[in-house]
C-alpha cells in the first residue's frame, strides 16, 4: 500500500497518476476535495481508497506499515494569514505522518518549498549547515521552513523513518493545476489567452537591473518531480533535504514565449503595475542548486521550459481534455 497525501492536488494527481501507469493501484489517498473541481484530477486513477485528513488518525490506528508515505498535503497558498490553520494543516499533520512513518518503518517524501529561502538572500543551497539562516517571506513559507528544522531535530534525536527525503519544490507547472485558482502556473492562465490572439499581462519590475517582464524563477514540469519523488522512494540509503527545481532560472516572459509557440502564436505582451501588496516581499530570483540531487545519484535530464510547455499546452491545456 502507497500512501498519498494530497492526492487529489496538483503534484499529489500526477504521482497517482504516474503509479497507475506503473501498475499500482493499491494507493490510498488522504484530501479533501471540495467544490473547486479537484475530484478531475482523479476521475481516471485507480485507489483503494480516500481518506479525509481529520479521519487520519482512526485510519492509522493499528496499521502495521506502508510501502510509502508521499505526504503532500498541505495549505499552500503563500498569502495565507492564518497561522493557526497552518499551523493544524502543514507542521502538526507532518509531524504525525513522521512519526507513523518512524515508529513503521515506512519511508517518507514530503513536500517542503522554496519558499523557505525567503528573499533569497543567503542563496538557494539545500545543506543543513544554512538552514537556520535562512527567513521565510511568508506563512506558509514558515511552516515548511519550521518543519524541515523540526525534521532533522527528530532525526538527530534517533526518531526518523527508515529513509526520508524534504524536496524544496521551486516553481512547478504542469496538468491538473487547475484547481488552484490564482495559484496556477501563468501556462495554465494564459494558454488559452494565447491561443485566441489576445495579450497577456505581466508585472512590470520594480528593481534596478530587471526589465518588465524579466523576473527569474526556476520552472519545473511536475513530471520531473514525480520522477525525482519516486527515484528518491527506492533509494534506502539516501535521507535529506533537497531542491527540486532545474538549476536553471528564466524570466516569466521566456515562460510565455514558450507557451505562445507551442500554441503557435506570437506573442504580445502588456504591463501593469505590481500590486503593493506584495511589492516589498516579491522575489525577483530563485534557482535551485541541483549539486545535492545529482551527487546522491539522480542522472536523469530535466526538462527544458521550452520542452515542459510545449508537453503541458499540447497535450493537456489546448486538448478536450486538459486532465491527466
Amino acid at each position: 500500500m502507497i500512501i498519498v497525501t494530497g492526492g487529489a492536488g496538483f503534484i499529489g494527481s500526477n504521482l497517482v497518476a504516474t503509479l497507475n501507469a506503473q501498475g499500482r493501484s493499491d494507493i490510498v489517498i488522504v484530501d479533501v476535495l471540495g467544490s473547486e473541481g479537484k475530484w478531475r484530477n482523479i476521475a481516471k486513477s485507480r485507489f483503494v481508497d480516500i481518506v479525509f485528513p481529520d479521519e487520519v488518525e482512526a485510519f492509522l490506528a493499528g496499521r502495521p506499515a506502508a510501502d510509502a508515505v508521499f505526504h503532500m498535503g498541505a495549505n499552500s497558498s503563500t498569502t495565507a494569514t492564518d497561522a493557526d490553520d497552518i499551523l493544524r494543516t502543514n507542521l502538526r499533520s507532518s509531524m504525525q505522518w513522521w512519526r507513523w512513518c518512524a515508529r513503521t518503518r515506512t519511508p517518507l517524501i514530503y513536500a517542503s518549498s522554496a519558499a523557505t529561502y525567503g528573499d533569497g538572500a543567503q542563496g538557494f543551497l539545500d545543506d543543513v549547515e544554512t538552514l537556520d539562516g535562512l527567513r521565510p517571506l511568508n506563512l506558509y513559507g514558515w511552516s515548511k521552513h519550521a518543519f524541515d528544522r523540526w525534521a532533522l531535530g527528530a532525526e538527530a534525536g534517533g526518531e526518523s523513518p527508515p529513509h526520508w527525503a524534504g524536496l524544496k519544490f521551486f516553481n512547478v507547472y504542469g496538468p491538473n493545476e487547475y484547481h488552484k485558482g490564482d495559484m496556477q502556473s501563468l501556462v495554465a492562465k494564459n494558454a488559452a489567452i494565447i491561443a485566441a490572439g489576445d495579450p497577456v499581462t505581466l508585472f512590470r519590475s520594480h528593481k534596478d537591473g530587471y526589465a518588465d517582464g524579466e523576473q527569474l524563477r526556476d520552472f519545473v514540469y511536475v513530471a520531473d518531480c514525480v520522477s525525482v519523488m519516486l527515484w528518491l522512494w527506492q533509494q534506502a540509503g539516501t535521507s535529506g533535504l533537497f531542491n527540486l527545481g532545474t538549476g536553471a532560472a528564466r524570466s516569466f516572459k521566456d515562460l510565455m514565449e514558450a507557451t505562445a509557440a507551442a500554441a503557435g502564436k506570437p506573442l504580445e505582451v502588456q504591463y501593469r503595475d505590481m500590486p503593493l501588496s506584495i511589492r516589498a516581499n516579491y522575489q525577483y530570483f530563485t534557482q535551485a542548486e541541483m549539486g545535492k540531487l545529482r551527487q546522491a545519484g539522480y542522472d536523469k535530464p530535466f526538462w527544458t521550459l521550452e520542452q515542459g510547455v510545449a508537453d503541458y499546452v499540447g497535450n493537456h491545456l489546448l486538448t478536450a481534455d486538459a486532465y491527466r
